[in-house]
């Protein structure tokens, strides 16, 4: 039976109640690969407030899963047209019903099979999750799917790259130098804030050199 936001809210306890209750990550590399999908987006979209990221933080949908604590939450996901304020967990009925546009697995020996099906199907089936993607921090294995009009999900097709488009982020997602990342559709690395700083010192740093061919020294005046 399907109920409504309002019936779910009804029968839920108080979402302010409902904390993150995720098991922590299995390596170094998981983490990292997290905190980089986070921040990197985090940047690019910086100045916007019309978005929420969620980083290995429990999703909240049913009486069930709270009864039976059946699954756990995604290691990343994206609701777009929400607000920027941070929570202590995603609770379906206090947000309007809303559940996850896109998500994204980072698979691990303890957590693969059941990425690969259980989630899939809980994804697909109860959330209607827009896109799903899966990589492992390990072996690069790297999948990606998009609800078709069917409403089941369908394989992403990769371009030469190796990429994947996203709908719901406007980027590709794709590997470089093994780790996950974003591409603009013009092929571009979506940079980080310690890239950009990086990329912006080594910027400053040329014109220097090339004010000090001229025989400009900025330091002397």
């Amino acid at each position: 039976m399907a109920f409504t936001a309002e019936q779910l809210a009804e029968r839920m306890p108080d979402f302010r109640e409902l904390l993150s209750d995720e098991p922590e990550m299995e390596s170094t590399q998981h983490y990292q690969q997290l905190a980089l999908l986070v921040s990197h987006l985090e940047w690019h979209w910086q100045g916007r407030d019309d978005f929420f990221i969620g980083a290995n933080l429990t999703v909240y949908y049913t009486d069930t899963q709270l009864q039976r604590r059946q699954f756990r939450g995604p290691d990343f996901f994206l609701v777009r047209e929400a607000s920027h304020t941070p929570r202590n967990s995603w609770v379906v009925w206090a947000e309007g019903g809303r559940y996850p546009d896109l998500i994204i697995e980072l698979l691990s020996d303890s957590t693969a099979a059941v990425d690969r099906t259980d989630k899939k199907s809980l994804y697909q089936n109860i959330f209607h999750t827009r896109e799903y993607f899966w990589y492992s921090p390990i072996t690069g294995e790297f999948e990606g799917f998009r609800l078709g009009g069917n409403q089941r999900y369908e394989p992403i097709a990769v371009n030469e790259q190796g990429w994947r488009w996203s709908d719901e982020l406007g980027l590709y997602l794709g590997m470089k130098d093994g780790w996950l990342r974003y591409f603009t559709l013009d092929g571009a690395l979506v940079l980080g804030p310690e890239e950009t700083a990086r990329r912006e010192h080594e910027r400053a740093e040329r014109l220097a050199q090339r004010l000090r061919d001229l025989g400009i020294d900025l330091e002397s005046e």
